[in-house]
């Protein structure tokens, strides 16, 4: 397999399609095309509109430079600007699925689920603390990896050990896009938390 061809593949495993955003457009696109043919045939053969006949909606719109206020057109301006703006967003921002590639080698590459990460990093710590795996809570997002350990009364932790082990382990991981880790060690006896 290319270069190329692994990139496509791994691009189309770790970021989301933007079909339903482009669904939702062409939908609403068809309604209105929808509506404004029921309306042209309605005034063709004679019938009482909907809502508006075509005719009495262009001299609407034939006449609302004079008819309105220039503020209406200002803020009917800026409403139309945003949502053009919010679909351009969703028609070039890439959507990102909760996953992160772990490149194996040349031409090999392995996408894992954030919370396949998330489980192990868990497991890899109550293994090497001592901590029981119930105690700890692991979040992987995009570029971060949040971790909460909630150790019983008694037991002694120390914060830089664990953040030691937890950067370790992501270290060996190789994620793409790489993660910054948080550490907040919750201690019920004395309601601290680091």
């Amino acid at each position: 397999m290319s270069d190329s061809v692994l990139r496509t593949v791994v691009r189309r495993e770790t970021h989301s399609p933007r079909t339903a955003a482009m669904l939702v457009v062409v939908v609403l696109l068809l309604l209105v095309l929808a509506y404004a043919a029921v309306e042209i045939i309605l005034n063709l053969v004679g019938a009482q509109p909907l809502l508006v006949a075509p005719g009495e909606a262009l001299n609407a719109v034939v006449a609302a430079p004079t008819a309105l206020m220039p503020v209406a057109f200002i803020v009917g301006g800026v409403v139309l600007a945003l949502v053009g703006l919010v679909v351009l967003i969703l028609a070039f921002a890439p959507g990102r699925l909760s996953k992160h590639e772990i490149p194996r080698g040349v031409n090999r590459a392995v996408v894992v689920d954030n919370g396949v990460i998330a489980a192990a990093l868990a497991q890899h710590l109550s293994n090497e603390s001592g901590i029981a795996r119930d105690d700890i809570v692991v979040g992987v997002a995009h570029r971060t990896v949040d971790i909460a350990v909630r150790p019983p009364v008694g037991i002694p932790v120390d914060h830089a050990a664990l953040k030691r082990i937890i950067e370790d382990e992501i270290a060996q991981y190789e994620l793409v896009p790489r993660v910054t880790t948080h550490l907040k060690v919750e201690r019920p006896d004395t309601k601290e938390s680091r």
